[in-house]
């Protein structure tokens, strides 16, 4: 699965009839900390997605499962909303005299266990 946030949608006069009420937008892919990577793509839309959430999708033949027994010629979807990301907190950063205190016991040869 993809990141993506939903930039758009597509309105398409002539289609194929597999695809008849079937919504399509347009995604900006997301790398893992949330900045835009690659083109924008169309994913046809099982969820209910809006222009600007945060969505996750998927390619290939798995893109046709969220519409069984129909399948229809896609080969990208989405497939959930994403509420919220949540990251790691960062470790702690030393103080400068911790630091400074740790490079000169390691020089005497006492150096401490980080």
């Amino acid at each position: 699965m993809y990141l993506g946030r939903v930039v758009g949608c597509v309105w398409a006069t002539v289609k194929s009839p597999q695809m008849d009420g079937m919504r399509m937008l347009v995604v900006q892919p997301l790398t893992a900390d949330l900045q835009k990577t690659g083109k924008p793509i169309i994913c046809t839309d099982c969820t209910g997605a809006g222009a600007g959430e945060m969505v996750y999708w998927v390619r290939g033949k798995e893109a046709s499962f969220p519409f069984l027994p129909a399948e229809p010629p896609t080969d990208t979807t989405i497939v959930g909303i994403v509420d919220s990301v949540d990251f790691p907190s960062p470790a702690p950063a030393q103080s400068q005299g911790a630091r400074a205190e740790h490079h000169a016991a390691a020089k005497r040869g006492k150096s401490k266990p980080c």
